[in-house]
């Protein structure tokens, strides 16, 4: 089955570094719409993949797709977060390798009603689980300047978080702020010319730093890395996929406290910190799409790939 709408990103990249043993168990944390999940399937005899996603459409959709697998891949409507109690629960004490796919996926971006692109008109809404009770529009009309500010800067990396805050908070006081391209217009009344001519949209990062807000991503990410590197066998790949600045740094950090956590001065002669090395980084740089995958798909210019393996 082809999915126009979904193209995996960094595909053979994520199936070489997971190392994948036949009759090994794996998981991908962010099933989306099975892509990466296909392929892995398709490499196993003996073994087992958990695919988990907290969208019940995907786990609907990607259902179809693995559907020919049948037992050999279990899906699970949940947040990777909690990937450790979700093994739990299917008896899983540890797994060969976990692929996480961050961020949103095209078929969210592309669905009018879910409200994640500023390029469509929809409801201010924003929920990777459409059960979850917060809603990108609580956010933009109730939630303080000061914290709205906060999040535009920290989340979005928007130089211009301080007016477009502002902005947000004087438009809805007048009326509240309903849909995306409502937001998207007053974001630009408060920018300044010249960022307005900038290549990159300009809300671009303020509907980023909304949606990390909304689906709380860095906490359940950094969540999610501890748990993972903890339920990894000897010699278990795990595959992170970035799209920003922010979520690559807590990557890197969290396999290098892992690799590298040695708080012993340098001249001291041997560690008596107690730092125990538990992984390694396969690569020293991350991975990134080849010319050729970016003309496939140009949502994949951003993506950074780091992979860990367990000791």
């Amino acid at each position: 089955m082809e999915d126009v709408k979904h193209v995996p990103v960094l595909l053979w990249e994520c199936i070489e570094g997971l190392n994948i043993d036949p009759n090994g168990i794996y998981v991908d944390g962010t099933l989306g719409r099975g892509g990466h999940s296909e392929r892995i399937a398709e490499r196993l005899q003996g073994g087992r993949l958990v695919g988990v996603d907290r969208d019940s459409t995907a786990i609907k959709e990607s259902g179809e797709r693995l559907e020919r697998f049948g037992e050999r891949v279990t899906l699970v409507k949940g947040n990777f977060r909690d990937i450790g109690a979700i093994l739990d629960s299917l008896g899983i004490k540890e797994v060969n390798g976990m692929l996480f796919d961050l961020g949103v996926s095209s078929p969210q971006l592309d669905d009018g009603e879910r409200g994640f692109s500023y390029m469509t008109e929809a409801p201010l809404d924003m929920r990777m689980d459409r059960d979850a009770s917060l809603t990108a529009f609580d956010v933009v009309n109730g939630w303080p300047e000061e914290e709205l500010r906060r999040i535009l800067f920290e989340y979005g990396e928007e130089r211009y978080s301080a007016r477009i805050a502002s902005g947000i908070v004087s438009a809805r006081e007048k009326a509240p702020i309903r849909t995306t391209l409502e937001l998207v217009e007053i974001i630009k009344k408060n920018m300044p010319a010249a960022a307005l001519r900038e290549k990159q949209h300009p809300a671009k990062r303020t509907f980023q730093a909304v949606r990390i807000a909304v689906n709380d991503e860095l906490n359940s990410l950094s969540e999610m890395l501890g748990a993972a590197m903890d339920r990894l066998s000897s010699g278990g790949r795990l595959c992170v996929i970035s799209f920003h600045s922010l979520e690559d740094r807590i990557v890197k950090n969290a396999i290098r406290a892992r690799e590298n956590g040695c708080t012993c001065p340098p001249e001291s002669p041997i560690c008596v910190c107690g730092f125990v090395k538990t992984v390694r980084s396969v690569t020293k740089k991350p991975i990134t799409p080849s010319e050729a995958e970016l003309e496939n798909n140009p949502r994949a210019r951003s993506a950074k790939l780091r992979i860990a393996e367990k000791l």
